[in-house]
């Protein structure tokens, strides 16, 4: 299963299993099992670098074990085909969130003039609180 262009995953890495799914679906919902429980080893996965998998591990948060191990419930759907397309596809945009690297932020500086317009800002906010005070007679001195 193509997941990026350098990654691929096993079919064998994947393991499904079909429970029973919550909510409408009429008689057939006690007799059928159509919701999808997949489980992804991410932590053994040799086409995953420890980089992209410390990456998963923030991407797919509570959704991951302690031991690597994605899991993921999809029974947002009647039948049991579309569940595990669903199940598969967000297993595929989680590792492909986690495939994208983050860009490094760049520390920068304020420009001369942006220091000058800040400094400015200040003393005309100064001067205006300034004109609220109570206006000083040679009596008070």
């Amino acid at each position: 299963m193509r997941v990026t262009a350098t990654i691929v995953l096993d079919e064998s890495e994947i393991e499904e299993s079909f429970i029973r799914s919550p909510g409408p679906g009429g008689q057939n919902v006690n007799k059928v099992a159509t919701a999808v429980h997949l489980r992804f080893d991410a932590g053994n996965c040799p086409a995953l670098t420890p980089a992209i998998l410390a990456r998963l591990r923030t991407v797919a948060g509570r959704k991951m074990t302690a031991d690597g191990v994605l899991v993921l419930t999809a029974n947002r759907f009647r039948s049991q085909d579309r569940n595990r397309q669903d199940a598969r596809e967000r297993l595929i945009a989680l590792i492909q969130k986690a495939s994208l690297a983050p860009t490094p932020r760049r520390p920068t500086r304020p420009t001369l003039a942006a220091k000058q317009a800040r400094v400015e800002g200040k003393k005309r906010h100064g001067a205006h609180k300034s004109n609220r005070a109570r206006p000083s007679t040679e009596s008070d001195v």
